[in-house]
């Protein structure tokens, strides 16, 4: 077995999972989770039913660089949403069934080259990142980004002793849990350093489709364009269906940039075996076709933030995200002490903040803050945050 197997964390809901054994909710309320980020909403029907008339795909295998429809929609859009001049369909854009196994596959094929190589990422994260640099031998080395920063990476204070051996820099933009959005100056910070430090930039971007008002997240690529870096150099964006389109259950998203990377990717997908079904990519590119849904999407999720803002606002330390469907408030006891009494109380099920990061120098920047996703209902959104509301002022912890 591999020995680096025993140096994985147990994943977030697991270490929940545990802490909740043996704990009853209220038995008088109907218990409403806002932990595990699936979208709830409806699913585009243009997307189902192309999905429906293409089950004849089955029959044969799928390509792992996936069909050139798609790659060429997949172009298309980018150029729309983050106004790129190009993306060559052949050689700068890769289909992947999910962008969580495409995230962790990168991994493996760009960690080795350096001696001690390491792999940087934001703290808190996406448990992703951590396991994959674990299991490409990699030592990880985090970033906080906690309340003390407004949830912001101080990237300059990164040493260049760090820099030179970095291999993978993750960068969450809109970022899993805060919602913050990197900007233009901090990646053009990144992309001189990828530079001279020779690292990959691998942006998430998987939320940049749900923000409020007219002002859309930047992207990497769209940055590079700015930058002058237009051949996008040590830089990859990887993006989905998931969020965008109400669509996990497809495990369709892309992964585009920097062609020298991208070729060696194909070869590792070409033994890793994870090619997407053709009746998937035809179902993709319908949904990659059409904004009336994003936009649809958009308006019920601003809806819901302003609905259960209004109540929560007033007695707790938490604000509108810049982008995604996360709540991250600051609590004033201990997270896990925070998630047990209201499971207890009110039924309501919310993830730990320290669960999404790590302890560094004594440090756990997720401690004392909760993760709340607004993906159900608005009703039921609304009836959370009342109960929330209420647990709050009976355990007089609304803030000062």
């Amino acid at each position: 077995m591999n020995p680096l197997i025993h140096s994985l964390h147990p994943y977030p809901f697991q270490k929940l999972a545990e802490l909740l054994e043996g704990i009853t909710p209220n038995p008088e309320k109907t218990l409403i989770k806002l932990t595990i980020g699936e979208p709830q909403h409806e699913a585009p029907a243009i997307v189902l039913e192309t999905l429906a008339n293409s089950l004849n795909g089955v029959s044969k295998y799928p390509s792992t660089k996936g069909e050139l429809p798609l790659r060429s929609t997949i172009s298309e859009w980018t150029k729309r949403r983050f106004k790129l001049e190009s993306l060559d369909p052949e050689t700068e854009i890769l289909p992947v069934s999910g962008t969580r196994e495409a995230l962790f596959a990168i991994t493996q094929t760009l960690v080795g080259e350096k001696n001690k190589p390491l792999v940087i990422s934001p703290n808190p994260f996406y448990q992703i990142y951590e396991g994959a640099g674990i299991l490409a031998g990699a030592d990880l080395h985090f970033l906080p980004c906690g309340s003390e920063t407004r949830y912001k990476v101080d990237y300059q204070s990164v040493s260049d002793d760090i820099w030179k051996r970095c291999e993978v820099l993750f960068v969450c933009s809109p970022n899993n849990p805060s919602g913050t959005v990197t900007t233009l100056e901090e990646y053009a910070y990144l992309i001189e350093k990828a530079k001279m430090f020779n690292f990959t930039i691998v942006a998430d971007e998987c939320y940049s489709e749900i923000y409020f008002g007219n002002q859309a997240p930047l992207g990497l690529l769209e940055a590079c364009q700015k930058l002058g870096n237009t051949n996008y150099k040590h830089c990859l964006i990887f993006q989905s269906l998931s969020k965008r389109s109400n669509l996990p259950g497809l495990r369709s998203g892309f992964v585009a940039g920097d062609a020298s990377l991208l070729k060696p990717f194909l070869l590792y997908r070409t033994y890793q075996g994870c090619a997407m079904p053709a009746h998937h990519q035809n179902a993709s590119v319908a949904a990659w076709n059409d904004e009336k849904h994003v936009v649809k999407n958009r308006e019920i999720y601003t809806r819901k933030f302003d609905a259960v803002l209004s109540i929560l606002s007033p007695v707790m330390d938490v604000e509108k995200p810049e982008a995604g469907f996360y709540l991250w408030p600051k609590i004033d006891i201990t997270d896990e002490e925070f998630c047990i009494s209201l499971y207890r109380e009110e039924a309501v099920l919310v993830l730990p903040g320290s669960y999404l990061g790590r302890e560094i120098e004594g440090t756990n920047p997720g401690s004392q803050h909760i993760r709340m996703a607004l993906v159900a209902e608005e009703l039921e959104c609304v009836e959370a945050a009342k109960r929330i509301q209420s647990f709050l002022i009976r355990n007089n912890l609304i803030k000062k």
